[in-house]
C-alpha cells in the first residue's frame, strides 16, 4: 500500500496539468464560431457593421487621450500657481488644455451615441436575418426531421438566443480590439513609472476570468441539456391557456393537477439556475476583493511616490488615472473573452441546425413530373420502416395504381394507410423497394414538379389563421389572388355554401387566434381543407378521411358529386367510413403493413374475407 502513495502523489501534478491544459483546448476550440458570428452580423447589415468597426478604434484611443488631457490640466494648474498668475491669466493659460479635455469628453459621448444607434439598428436586423435563415433551413428539411422528437431539441437550442448571441460576439471581439488598444496606449503612459503596475494589474485580474468562464459553460450546460423538459414546459403552458384544449382542461378538471405539474418543474430549473448563480456571485465577489486590494495597495504606492516628491501632481493624477483604467480595460477585456466563450457556447447550437441536410435529395437535372400521367404510379416490392426503427411498417407492398382510378385504402388503425401515402407523395423514400411515376422511380424527378401533381388533404389538416380566400388560395398558392378559381374551389368541396353566410364573405378572417376572428365547426373546416384540395388542378388527388368531420347529409352531398369532381383525375382514398370506399374501382385492404385483399367492393363482399366483416360490422352499426 506504502508503494502505491508515491506513485499517486507524483501523478496528481500531471493530472492537474492534464486536466488544464484540456480546459485551455476545450475553450479555444469554443471560440471557433467567432468568424461565422462575423459572417451572419455582415450578412444582416453591412453598414450598420462597418460603423460599429470605424468607431472600435476611435472609442479604444479615448482612455489614453484623457488620461493626458487630465495631467496638462493638473500641471498647469499647478504651474501658473507657482507663478502667482492673476485668476484671469490662470484660467487662459489652463483654458486650451480644458477645452481638448472637453472636445474628447464629447466625442467620446458621440460615439457612444452612435454606436449604441446602431447596435439597435443590427440588433433588429440580425434577429430577422437569423430567424429567416431557421425557417428557410426547416423548410428544406424533409417530414422526418418533424417526427423525430431530437429535432425539436435541437431547433429550440438553434432558437435560443441565437440572434443575441451572434452579435454578443460580434461586440465582445470589437470590445477586446478596443481594450487591446487601450491597453497598450495606456501601458506606453504607465510604462515610464512602473512596469510592474501592468503586470500586476493583469495578473490579478485572470482568476476571476477563469471562474467565471468555468460557471457561464455550467450554465449554458444546463440550458441544453434540459431542451425536452424546456418543451415540456412550454406545452403545458399551451394546454392550459390555449382556446383548443381550455374547454376539455375545465370540464375534466385538468387545471390545478397541470398547474402543479408546471410549476414543480419551474421551480426544478429555477433552483438549478439559482444555485449555479449563487456560486457564481459568490466566486465573483472573493475574487474581485483581491482585485481591489491589489488596486489600491498600488494607489498607496503612487501617492506614496508623489509625496515624496518622485513625481508631479499632474502625473500622480494620470498615473493614478491610467492605473483605474488599465485595471479596469483589463477586466472588461477578460469579461469581453469570457462573454465571447459564452455566446460561442450558445451560437454552436445554431450552427450545428444550419448544417442538418435533407435526407430526401432531388437529382440536380431532375425530371419534370408528367402531366397527364399515362402509366400510372406503381409500387414495386416496397417496404418501409421509419428512421430510428428496426419495425416495418410497411411490407412487400405491391400496388399499380392505373391513370384515372379511383383506389381506396382501408384498414384498422396503424395498418400503414398513411405511411403509403407519404412513400406516394416522396415525403419519404422506400427503405426497400421503389414507387414508380409512369415507369420512373420518384427518386428521378424533380420534387417541387412531383409535388405539384398531387393534391392533398391529410386528416390532420391545417387550419390556418387566415382569411378564407387564403385558407383555399393556399391549395395554389400562385393562384392565390384568382378570386375565380377559389371561389370554384370552394363550391367542388362544398364550402360555398358555409362562406355565403360569413360576414365578409372571403376576406373573412377564420379562427380565434385574431381579433373578429371567425371560428368554424370541424366539419366547415374540413369542407375549407377540401376546397384547398382541389384548388390544385393536380394530376392526383390524395384524401386521408376527407369527411370524417361531415354529419351524413354533408358527406352524401360531397360523394354525390365526387366522381364528378375527380373526373380525369387519378384519386386515392383513405376512410373508415365503407359507404365512402364503396365507390372506389378498386379497394386496397391492408393489415399489418401488407395488401391482404384487392378488388372493388362487390367482389371483396363475395371474398368474405377482411373487408367483408369490417364492412358488416359498420352496417349492423347503423341498423
Amino acid at each position: 500500500m506504502n508503494s502505491d502513495n508515491p506513485t499517486q502523489s507524483s501523478q496528481s501534478p500531471t493530472t492537474l496539468i492534464t486536466h488544464m491544459g484540456d480546459q485551455i483546448r476545450e475553450f479555444w476550440k469554443a471560440l471557433r464560431n467567432t468568424p461565422e458570428a462575423f459572417r451572419l452580423v455582415w450578412s444582416a447589415s453591412r453598414s450598420a457593421a462597418l460603423v460599429e468597426f470605424g468607431l472600435t478604434p476611435v472609442a479604444a484611443i479615448l482612455p489614453a487621450a484623457q488620461a493626458w488631457a487630465g495631467k496638462l490640466i493638473v500641471d498647469a494648474i499647478v504651474y501658473a500657481t507657482e507663478q502667482g498668475m492673476e485668476a484671469a491669466a490662470g484660467l487662459g493659460y489652463v483654458m486650451p488644455y480644458l477645452i481638448l479635455e472637453l472636445g474628447l469628453i464629447l466625442l467620446g459621448s458621440l460615439a457612444s451615441q452612435v454606436r449604441s444607434l446602431f447596435d439597435r439598428i443590427l440588433q433588429s436586423q440580425l434577429t430577422n436575418h437569423v430567424n429567416t435563415l431557421i425557417i428557410r433551413k426547416a423548410i428544406s428539411l424533409d417530414l422526418q426531421f418533424f417526427e423525430d422528437p431530437v429535432f425539436y431539441d435541437t431547433l429550440q437550442n438553434a432558437r435560443r438566443q441565437a440572434d443575441v448571441r451572434a452579435l454578443s460576439i460580434v461586440n465582445s471581439t470589437l470590445q477586446m480590439a478596443q481594450q487591446v488598444i487601450t491597453l497598450v496606449s495606456l501601458i506606453v503612459l504607465l510604462f515610464r513609472f512602473s512596469p510592474w503596475l501592468a503586470v500586476i494589474v493583469f495578473l490579478s485580474s485572470i482568476p476571476a476570468f477563469l471562474s467565471q468562464s468555468q460557471y457561464a459553460e455550467r450554465a449554458f450546460r444546463a440550458l441544453t441539456h434540459r431542451a425536452p423538459e424546456s418543451r415540456l414546459l412550454n406545452y403545458l403552458e399551451m394546454l392550459l391557456t390555449g382556446n383548443d384544449t381550455i374547454k376539455e382542461i375545465k370540464l375534466f378538471g385538468l387545471g390545478g393537477p397541470l398547474l402543479e405539474r408546471y410549476q414543480a418543474l419551474f421551480t426544478r430549473f429555477y433552483l438549478e439556475d439559482r444555485a449555479i448563480a449563487e456560486r457564481r456571485t459568490i466566486a465573483g465577489l472573493g475574487w474581485g476583493m483581491l482585485s481591489n486590494l491589489v488596486y489600491y495597495a498600488s494607489y498607496a504606492w503612487i501617492v506614496l511616490r508623489t509625496v515624496a516628491g518622485g513625481i508631479t501632481l499632474g502625473d500622480m493624477t494620470m498615473f493614478l488615472t491610467i492605473f483605474r483604467q488599465s485595471q479596469s480595460s483589463v477586466q472588461s477585456l477578460l469579461d469581453s473573452l469570457n462573454r465571447l466563450y459564452e455566446s460561442n457556447l450558445f451560437l454552436d447550437n445554431l450552427l450545428t441546425y444550419l448544417e442538418l441536410q435533407p435526407a430526401l435529395v432531388a437529382p440536380d437535372n431532375g425530371l419534370t413530373a408528367p402531366a397527364p400521367i399515362r402509366h400510372g404510379i406503381e409500387f414495386r416490392n416496397v417496404s418501409f420502416r421509419y428512421p430510428g426503427s428496426d419495425v416495418d411498417v410497411l411490407r412487400d407492398i405491391n400496388l399499380h395504381i392505373r391513370p384515372g382510378e379511383r383506389i381506396a385504402l382501408v384498414g384498422l388503425n396503424g395498418a400503414g394507410k398513411t405511411t403509403l401515402i407519404k412513400l406516394l407523395t416522396r415525403l419519404y423514400d422506400p427503405t426497400n423497394g421503389q414507387v414508380l411515376l409512369d415507369g420512373v422511380d420518384l427518386r428521378e424527378y424533380d420534387l417541387t414538379s412531383l409535388h405539384q401533381r398531387f393534391g392533398v388533404i391529410f386528416q390532420d389538416f391545417v387550419r390556418y389563421q387566415f382569411t378564407v380566400q387564403e385558407n383555399i388560395g393556399f391549395g395554389q398558392v400562385d393562384a392565390l389572388d384568382d378570386l375565380a378559381r377559389i371561389r370554384d374551389a370552394a363550391d367542388r368541396g362544398g364550402a360555398g355554401p358555409v362562406i355565403e353566410n360569413m360576414p365578409q364573405g372571403y376576406d373573412t378572417m377564420l379562427g380565434r387566434r385574431w381579433e373578429k376572428g371567425h371560428e368554424l365547426s370541424g366539419g366547415q373546416w374540413q369542407k375549407i381543407a377540401l376546397a384547398r384540395a382541389f384548388m390544385r388542378e393536380a394530376e392526383v388527388l390524395v384524401l386521408d378521411e376527407p369527411t370524417s368531420a361531415l354529419d351524413a347529409e354533408a358527406e352524401y352531398e360531397v360523394f354525390q358529386r365526387f366522381g364528378e369532381l375527380i373526373e380525369g383525375r387519378t384519386a386515392v382514398l383513405i376512410s373508415h367510413r365503407f359507404s365512402t370506399v364503396r365507390m372506389a374501382d378498386r379497394i386496397a385492404v391492408l393489415s399489418a403493413g401488407r395488401i391482404l385483399e384487392l378488388g372493388n367492393h362487390a367482389e371483396l363482399i363475395q371474398l368474405n374475407g377482411i373487408y367483408a366483416r369490417l364492412f358488416n360490422l359498420q352496417a349492423e352499426g347503423y341498423r
